[in-house]
């Protein structure tokens, strides 16, 4: 069985759907901790009432990056992950840390990736005149919001579309996704070599509309 740890900063919604899924559909894996950098962070309470590990690591008490990363690697490490999920994880990641886990760590971003990396997804889209907008499942790199593209999930942007509509519709759409994505790697059906963008799947498109 497959140790998923996934890392939070706050509400951790498509944490929950991870863990919902894996335990609706009988995934050959558990989700073995949650970790936040927040102590405060709402998910870990819901983590715990599913009888996953929970654990902080807070930023603020370490003097730099690189300590805050070592720190956080000790506390996953510790939980001998097979695969590192990042679910609303606000904290920029060094290369170092990045590598540690290459291959075998994902992110989820607001968008339709490589549009709108970084922040204000919602309204960079809106005010640019999309007329699509989504999230993205990719491999997390050093740079960020740039690793291969895994899979992508894409909602309309209305006519009128408010920031808080657009990204309603967009969160909705990731629970799907990610929960999604997350089951193909545990079944193994990811081709991701780590050389190159390009991440094959087996069998089901890679595109949810």
């Amino acid at each position: 069985m497959k140790n998923i740890v996934i890392l939070i900063s706050g509400r951790g919604s498509n944490m929950m759907a991870i863990a919902e899924a894996c335990a609706a559909e009988g995934w050959n894996a558990r989700v073995a901790a949650v970790i936040s950098n927040r102590q405060d962070a709402a998910g870990l309470a819901e983590a715990a009432q599913r009888g996953i590990a929970t654990a902080v690591v807070d930023h603020r008490v370490h003097a730099t990056r690189a300590a805050f990363d070592a720190a956080l690697a000790d506390v996953i490490d510790g939980f001998a992950p097979d695969l590192v999920v990042l679910a609303g994880f606000m904290r920029i990641l060094s290369a170092e840390f990045v590598n540690r886990y290459a291959g075998r760590m994902l992110n989820i971003h607001p968008s339709l990736l490589p549009a709108f990396s970084g922040l204000n997804t919602h309204r960079r889209a809106i005010d640019a005149g999309c007329k699509l907008a989504g999230a993205t499942v990719h491999v997390v790199t050093p740079e960020l919001d740039h690793g291969p593209i895994v899979a992508q999930a894409a909602v309309p942007v209305l006519e009128g579309d408010t920031e808080e509509a657009l990204a309603a519709r967009v969160t909705a759409a990731e629970h799907i996704l990610y929960p999604r994505v997350v089951r193909w790697w545990v079944d193994g059906d990811v081709d991701f070599s780590g050389e190159g963008r390009m991440v094959h799947r087996r069998g089901e498109a890679q595109w949810l509309l």
